[in-house]
C-alpha cells in the first residue's frame, strides 16, 4: 500500500502592495458622491415650496380664479391709447378692437403699456373712438338683438360725417391706418357721393382742387378719354 500523502504546508501571503496617490484619487472620482445633509434640506425645502405654490394654484382655480386672476382680468378690461400729439384716451377693450391693427397690437405684445396711435392726431382718435363705442353698444351680439335699429344706424352714420372736408380726409386716413373696415366704406362712400353727377370743373372747385393742366394738355386728355365725358 502507498502511504498517504503528506500535506503541503501553507505558502505564507506575500504583502499587498501599498497603492499609489494616483490610483487613490482614481478611485475617490469613480466612487458615487453623496449629497451633504445641507443640500438635501434645501432639495426637500424646495421642493416642499414648490408643491404648495402649485397646491395654492390648484385651490385658486378650484374657486373659480379669484385673487389675481381677477386682478388681471379687470386690469385688461381697459385699454391706453396715445395720440400723435401725446394724449391719453382711456376705452374699453371691445372699442380698441374695433381697430384690427389695434387688436394685432394687443395679441402680439400685451396691453399693459399705452398703445401708441402716431399717425393720428387727439381729435380725429376722439371721433374715431365715438364711432367705435356707438357701433359696438349698439350692433348685436351673440344671442342678443341691437339696441338700435339699423335705420337709426344707418342715420347715426350719416351724421356721424357730416364734418369740414380735411376732418372727413383726416378720417378715412384714420380709419385706414387702424384698420376699420366699416368706418373707411363709410368716410370712402361719402367722398364718392360729393363726387358723383359732377362734372371735373365743379370736382375742382367742391374740394378747392387747382387745375395745373394747361389748355392744350386738357384737350388732349379729353380727347385720348372721350367715352368719360359724354
Amino acid at each position: 500500500a502507498r502511504p498517504p500523502a503528506r500535506p503541503e504546508p501553507p505558502r505564507p501571503s506575500s504583502p499587498r502592495a501599498p497603492r499609489s496617490p494616483r490610483r487613490e484619487r482614481a478611485r475617490a472620482r469613480r466612487a458615487p458622491r453623496r449629497p451633504p445633509a445641507s443640500a438635501a434640506k434645501r432639495s426637500g425645502r424646495s421642493l416642499f415650496r414648490r408643491g404648495t405654490g402649485a397646491s395654492l394654484a390648484g385651490d385658486e382655480r378650484d374657486r373659480g380664479g379669484s385673487g389675481c386672476t381677477d386682478a388681471a382680468s379687470a386690469m385688461s378690461a381697459t385699454i391706453n391709447l396715445c395720440s400723435a400729439d401725446g394724449q391719453m384716451f382711456e376705452v374699453d377693450e371691445a372699442v380698441a378692437f374695433e381697430s384690427q391693427m389695434i387688436k394685432n397690437m394687443i395679441e402680439d405684445t400685451g396691453s399693459d403699456a399705452p398703445i401708441p396711435v402716431p399717425n393720428v392726431s387727439s381729435n380725429i382718435l376722439a371721433k374715431v373712438i365715438e364711432y367705435c363705442k356707438y357701433h359696438v353698444e349698439n350692433e348685436p351680439g351673440e344671442g342678443e338683438g341691437a339696441k338700435a335699429s339699423e335705420e337709426d344706424m344707418k342715420q347715426w352714420d350719416n351724421k356721424f360725417v357730416e364734418v369740414e372736408q380735411s376732418t372727413l380726409f383726416e378720417l378715412i386716413l384714420a380709419a385706414n391706418y387702424l384698420n376699420i373696415k366699416s368706418l373707411l366704406d363709410l368716410t370712402c362712400r361719402t367722398v364718392a357721393n360729393m363726387i358723383k353727377g359732377k362734372t371735373p370743373q365743379e370736382i375742382r372747385d367742391t374740394f378747392s382742387i387747382k387745375n395745373d393742366f394747361t389748355p392744350e394738355e386738357e384737350e388732349e386728355v379729353r380727347r385720348e378719354n372721350s367715352w368719360a365725358f359724354e
